[in-house]
């Protein structure tokens, strides 16, 4: 592998700079040179800051010493090993403590590599050196501002018989309350403020002293502050041994850990509940589990849980326990907080106190909306430790049930989505309009619930709504359907373009038309969903259920959603269908198009009536046989029927005449494969036909016109035509000559294998032949 090295020669001589090259190179180094012969260029070239100089110890008007001087002024970190072709000790001394890092012999270049190696070494060493160096300074500078701007108490205590605080940083004050001083002054100032875990607080003299205490690393302690306040203290420390065992030090950090002692207390009683409720999969399973939950860890007499009325801003109580048990069911109105737009709990609700000394009610949030809350009451005051916990209880209630909810909703909304991605499936893969609506009202009796479903299509010549398909029926009455635009329920449904629902038919005031139809389905209820799409109705979807039908909204937009699925299916089968029949149509007149010209060409021209048909059925022959594909054999052919279009632009007395052409007129004949292009690049339909007809008086070996190409530069298919259409000549008979025997002919095609015709094309030609055994008649000039 090489290594990249951006080297300077200072070098007077071009073939020992050469040889300098050319030693590091067989060493394996990439170099990117620069050489230079004099002061003044040396400068300019220290600029681009070289990674290492070789330098001639003598050069005109200019020596390694005074070079020397001028690196370690411009460029100090760059190294110099200096190369002569003599030297003594006493200047390789000098060059040496003039601060060359080596000194070479030009007759001993072998130990170049080597040299330079060391010196790239030492140069990244003494970059490491000075990093560090930097670093470890930078280290001590960020150690002191961190210590005195941290959060955390940082210490330094000294062990032994003079035991006594080294250092410590101004954020024992704010933690403790006490300063600095007071524990430089007052060593076992420390173990007296540390309180027994266990006890309630209080001023205990520890037996152990303040070295001792602080040496505990990774203990907790609860520290009484200045001002009376318990703290809960963490301490990391390391003893550091300097010589004897007086000298021995404790270095450490000591962080008050208060709040997170009280959260963990906080996340032990909520955890207690979430790994409860983890066994509640639905809202009705949860309510039981929470209030037991408070009830065990808040000694309560009484408990609730209310959830918010979707029609309104009051709270029915879902579940109740002990002194409240009977308020199960109960609207609350005043006493919840949210009511009053209060998002936080509220103590001693007036209708909950029932004798109890004290009563929170704490809302049920969840992304920012209160759908819920909890009552607690207790025989004691709830302290504010206590309420911490209702309220987080509270909020994982409250997400819990959310989720619950969400979860339910989401079933039914994934069994949706399921449900339109197979439709949407049944819509793309298949463009048979019955297939497809058989299996959409498939999914819409089985994701709706309901019994039976139809659809029925608008004929808008006729404004008539037709059954088109069904499901869930008992008998086939239902396929006599046929209801005017406006009329009857499905009717007015496609007429005013919305949902039109009967809840129970035998109520109905409006009379249900097609009753006579379905009097033994047993239908209860009824719902017409109009199909549109772009604007145009498609038709009606019918939903029938033998029971009443009380949806939410959720199951209506479903409905709509199924609406509109079916409307694109339709439209969609309508579309196909038109596009096939329009693209039927144009490609039948196309081909006509180009048949007629063809049958014009060879009216024009009598000589090689017939011609045109003939090669093109031979061509295509051929083509198959070489294994060309069918979409492309049908460019074949319409090229093959339009190969000399072209003619169209040949004056009569040229395309007609008798006798041999001049050259003067063989010239214009032989224009008519540009005119072919010029007219069929126009029409966008015949562009990939153009191959036969402007290339097809291309030859092999590039003696064709009008581009003269060569080999397979010709397209294939125009190689193919070409042996066909000569094959076609010359077999036919010409005013100016007979028709050539079919031997004849085959010898002469053979005798312009590589020159006119591809020897590959025309090989399975005349394979063909033989084995067809097939004779044509001719016409026709070229």
């Amino acid at each position: 592998m090489s290594i990249p090295l951006r080297l300077l020669i200072v070098e007077d001589s071009s073939d020992d700079a050469e040889l300098l090259e050319r030693e590091l190179r067989r060493s394996g180094y990439d170099l990117a040179a620069t050489r230079v012969r004099d002061e003044e260029h040396f400068l300019i070239a220290l600029q681009n800051r070289p990674e290492i100089v070789l330098m001639d110890y003598c050069l005109p008007g200019f020596d390694a010493l005074k070079g020397l001087s001028i690196l370690k002024q411009r460029s100090p970190e760059t190294p110099c090993i200096v190369v002569s072709g003599t030297v003594n000790d006493e200047t390789a001394m000098q060059c040496i403590h003039q601060g060359a890092a080596d000194y070479l012999l030009k007759d001993r270049l072998a130990r170049l590599s080597t040299a330079v190696d060391r010196v790239i070494r030492e140069k990244e060493a003494g970059k490491e050196k000075r990093k560090t160096e930097l670093a470890l300074q930078e280290s001590e500078e960020q150690f002191l501002r961190l210590a005195e701007n941290a959060e955390d108490i940082i210490f330094r205590y000294r062990l032994g018989k003079d035991q006594k605080f080294l250092y410590l940083n101004p954020s024992v004050k704010k933690i403790t309350g006490y300063t600095s001083e007071e524990f430089y002054s007052r060593p076992q100032l420390w173990s007296e403020r540390i309180l027994s875990t266990g006890k309630d607080p209080g001023r205990e003299n520890g037996t152990d002293g303040t070295g001792s205490s602080l040496s505990r690393s990774g203990s907790k302690i609860r520290f009484l502050r200045k001002d009376g306040k318990t703290v809960w203290l963490e301490q990391r420390v390391v003893q550091v041994g300097i010589g004897s065992p007086e000298k021995q030090t404790v270095e450490g950090i000591i962080r008050d850990i208060t709040e997170r002692e009280q959260r963990d207390r906080e996340l032990n009683a909520v955890v207690s509940v979430a790994s409860a409720m983890r066994s509640a999969p639905t809202r009705s399973e949860i309510y039981p589990v929470i209030l037991q939950q408070l009830k065990d860890l808040l000694k309560a007499e009484g408990t609730a849980l209310a959830m918010k009325d979707l029609l309104g801003d009051d709270m029915v109580v879902e579940l109740a326990t002990g002194v409240w048990a009977d308020r199960k069911g109960k609207h609350v109105g005043q006493d919840f907080p949210a009511s009053a737009g209060i998002n936080q709990p509220v103590r001693n609700a007036k209708d909950w106190m029932n004798g109890l000394a004290d009563v929170v009610c704490v809302p049920m949030v969840s992304q920012g909306q209160t759908i819920g809350a909890l009552w607690v009451g207790c025989n004691n005051e709830i302290n504010e430790e206590e309420l911490r916990i209702l309220t987080a209880v509270a909020d994982i209630a409250a997400n819990a049930l959310r989720r619950a909810a969400l979860h339910e909703q989401t079933q039914r909304r994934l069994q949706h989505i399921t449900a339109l991605r197979a439709i949407d499936m049944a819509i793309t893969s298949s463009l048979d309009l019955r297939v497809t609506l058989n299996f959409f009202l498939d999914q819409v009796t089985i994701r709706l619930g309901i019994h039976a479903a139809s659809v029925l299509l608008l004929d808008p010549r006729t404004q008539t709504l037709q059954f088109a398909a069904g499901r869930g029926f008992h008998s086939p009455a239902v396929h006599q359907t046929k209801v005017r635009l406006g009329e009857g329920v499905a009717g007015r449904a496609a007429l005013e373009r919305r949902l039109v629902s009967v809840p129970d038919l035998a109520k109905s005031d409006e009379a249900f038309r097609r009753a006579p139809l379905l009097t033994e389905e047993g239908f209860v209820s009824y719902f017409a969903a109009p199909l549109v799409s772009k604007g145009q109705v498609k038709g009606v979807l019918e939903i029938f259920n033998r029971a009443p039908l009380e949806p939410d909204n959720e199951w209506l937009e479903f409905l709509d959603t199924l609406a509109v699925q079916a409307a694109i299916a339709i439209d969609n089968a309508s579309l196909f269908e038109g596009l096939q029949k329009s693209n039927l149509d144009l490609a039948m007149a196309y081909d006509a198009t180009i048949e007629g010209w063809s049958r014009a060409l060879d009216l024009r021209d009598r000589e090689t009536e017939g011609h045109t048909i003939r090669v093109t059925e031979m061509t295509l022959r051929l083509a198959r046989t070489m294994g060309v594909g069918e979409d492309e054999l049908v460019q074949i052919r319409r090229g093959a029927l339009l190969h000399d279009i072209g003619k169209m632009g040949i004056p009569d007395n040229i395309l007609l005449k008798p006798g041999p052409l001049s050259d003067e007129e063989w010239e214009t004949m032989r224009r008519h494969p540009e005119y072919a292009y010029e007219l069929l690049s126009l029409v966008n339909y015949l562009r990939p036909a153009l191959l036969i007809p402007y290339c097809h008086h291309e030859k092999w070996d590039g003696s064709g016109y009008p581009r003269g190409l060569r080999e397979e530069a010709i397209p294939l298919s125009a190689r193919i035509f070409a042996v066909v259409d000569v094959w076609d000549a010359l077999r036919s008979e010409r005013p100016y000559r007979k028709a050539w025997p079919e031997v004849k002919v085959r010898d002469y095609l053979r005798g312009e294998t590589g020159k006119h015709f591809d020897p590959q094309v025309l090989n399975m030609f005349l394979s063909m032949l033989e084995q067809e055994e097939t004779f044509s008649p001719a016409a026709g000039r070229e």
